[in-house]
């Protein structure tokens, strides 16, 4: 997960995201680089439109909470149920799906 933060911070600050400036970004933070991680992150980067993919990656992750809002306002008044482990799990795969879709 660092490799894509790294990725996207360099994105972000509007610098090159190449294998030596991700490689620069994880030293720097302290995190030991294993260099056929960062080659397969640029490579998987490729024609990728970074910007793009981030946005469809946060509809993604907004999808379940506007699903939700209409149950909670037809529950109004009544006791709010948590939600499950599994109902948390499926939120964090799709979010996670999203994410996955940034980089090919």
């Amino acid at each position: 997960m660092e490799y894509i933060y790294s990725a996207m911070l360099l994105h972000k600050a509007g610098q090159k995201v190449t294998e030596e400036s991700v490689t620069n970004v994880l030293k720097a933070a302290g995190v030991k680089v294993d260099g056929a991680r960062a080659k397969a992150l640029i490579a998987a980067l490729e024609g990728v439109n970074i910007d793009e993919a981030i946005k469809n990656s946060m509809v993604m992750a907004a999808a379940p909470a506007a699903a939700a809002a209409p149950a909670a306002s037809e529950q109004h008044g009544k006791k709010e149920e948590k939600k499950s482990a599994q109902e948390e799990k499926k939120t964090e795969e799709m979010a996670a799906a999203g994410l996955g879709a940034l980089f090919g």
